[in-house]
């Protein structure tokens, strides 16, 4: 059984000697007080794991002891005894915070069976508290590797952020380049870090199930649905969710999230009953959700509202000063996990991997520096241990090909021309001066056609 102290507190002296030979028989050390103001001192000098406390007491009574414990000493279990017939005020202490109660006279297994499970639950609490704290230095910002200016912008940005966390926030960024690391960042930055971070790939889930995952389903809502199930939002609640590829959600859905992130509530598939959507939302994409809008492939009216705050990340291609910090990183990483005494790459390996134009970010660096770690026999990771595209053979990866329909009413060079702009944009990210550069064209280029 574990050790503990527990301070009992009763204006009855028969009654607090008698808890405290039960608590000592049991190996729990005891401490005894008349009274609030006499259990508010003992907090203040000593050691407690536990409270047990009588409801009714003169002066200050146990429900105003327990509102000085939530405010000072919340991680202390609170235990309230209450006459037999005062159920009410019991339920009221659990929903101001106590643990739990016990009705009094009380037989002592009883006693030491709550004790055990306020003890428990503590040790959980606690246990959960450091988890937290360990997510929280895991995904910080500081943790994020990076000197580039334009990194450094999107750090400060959503560093401001995260202190609102009503605010909406959509994140840009080509596939790999950290979008859901930002996220996390964000989330175990704000005041919702103690509880969950839940993500959807709107992209990775069937039209059909997307509704059902994100806001879950009441039984019998279809066939199949034997039970209620929680959706995502349900899950994220008093957190935080990240929807990620929102510009691949179906139009269908596109207006029930915009009611959700207007109203804060949302309905689970098959019943009426409004839920309130208590969570931080976060979206990404790695589309230009404007050109989306444009096109009529994504709502206007959301559009708006979820780029209250956007925040882009930059390609690793436009901050390869990052690279050997990023590369140090990994190695270090891949080093210890791998049990091998990697310290670095090779003069050649490094021009390589500074020199490729690395199309899947972060995430292909990472990869291949992972596989690189794992088949090097030596302390170097060279470049014969890199699987990467020579650079030269970039400018094919850049070309583009256009079928044109001669006999098509719509053919014309007006179109050809726009065809070209629009697909190396595509291929760029967007990048519009990384596309004008394949081109050989102005930048101003592509804002003279909107």
């Amino acid at each position: 059984m574990e050790k503990a102290d527990i301070l009992v507190v009763d204006d009855d002296k028969d009654f607090r000697r008698l808890l405290e030979s039960h608590l000592k028989r049991y190996g729990f050390t005891p401490h005894l007080a008349d009274g609030g103001p006499a259990a508010l001192e003992i907090l203040g000098k000593s050691h407690v794991d536990l409270i047990i406390s009588d409801r009714v007491m003169p002066g200050m009574d146990g429900t105003e002891l327990l509102a000085r414990v939530r405010s000072k000493y919340s991680h202390i279990p609170f235990i309230m005894l209450t006459a037999y017939e005062d159920l009410k005020n019991a339920v009221s202490s659990i929903k101001q915070g106590a643990y739990d109660y016990i009705s009094k006279p009380c037989g002592k297994d009883e006693l030491i069976a709550v004790i055990n499970r306020a003890l428990d639950y503590r040790r959980l609490s606690d246990g959960h508290k450091k988890l937290r704290e360990h997510l929280g230095e895991l995904y910080s910002f500081q943790n994020i590797v990076t000197k580039s200016p334009l990194m450094m912008a999107a750090l400060k940005l959503a560093e401001k952020v995260a202190k609102s966390p009503g605010t909406v926030v959509v994140i840009h960024g080509e596939s790999g380049t950290g979008k859901e690391v930002l996220a996390r960042a964000i989330h175990y930055a704000g005041e919702k870090m103690g509880n969950r971070f839940v993500v959807v790939n709107c992209a990775a889930i069937p039209t059909a199930l997307l509704e059902s995952e994100l806001f879950g389903y009441a039984k019998g809502a279809f066939t199949g649905a034997e039970k209620e199930r929680e959706g995502k939002f349900g899950l994220a609640q008093g957190g935080t969710i990240l929807l990620d590829e929102i510009g691949d959600m179906p139009a269908a859905l596109q207006a029930k999230l915009l009611r959700v992130l207007q109203e804060r509530v949302y309905e689970k598939l098959g019943s009426n009953e409004s839920i309130m959507a208590d969570c931080a939302v976060i979206t990404a994409t790695h589309r230009d959700l404007s050109r989306l809008v444009k096109e009529g492939l994504f709502r206007e009216d959301l559009y708006y509202r979820i780029n209250t705050f956007p925040i882009s990340l930059p390609p690793l291609r436009q901050r390869k000063e990052d690279i050997p910090l990023l590369v140090e990183h990994f190695v270090g990483q891949f080093s210890r996990e791998l049990g091998k005494q990697i310290t670095g790459v090779s003069r050649k390996a490094m021009d390589m991997l500074l020199d490729y134009h690395w199309p899947g970010n972060v995430r292909e660096l990472k990869n291949c520096l992972e596989r690189a770690a794992i088949v090097t026999d030596c302390n170097l990771i060279r470049a014969a241990h890199l699987i990467i595209k020579a650079p030269e053979t970039e400018v094919r990866a850049n070309t583009i090909r256009i079928t044109v329909d001669l006999d098509s009413p719509d053919t014309s060079l007006e179109s050809i021309v726009g065809s070209v702009l629009q697909k190396t944009l595509d291929r760029c990210g967007n990048n519009k001066s990384r596309a004008a550069e394949i081109l050989g064209i102005d930048r101003k280029m592509f804002y003279r056609r909107g």
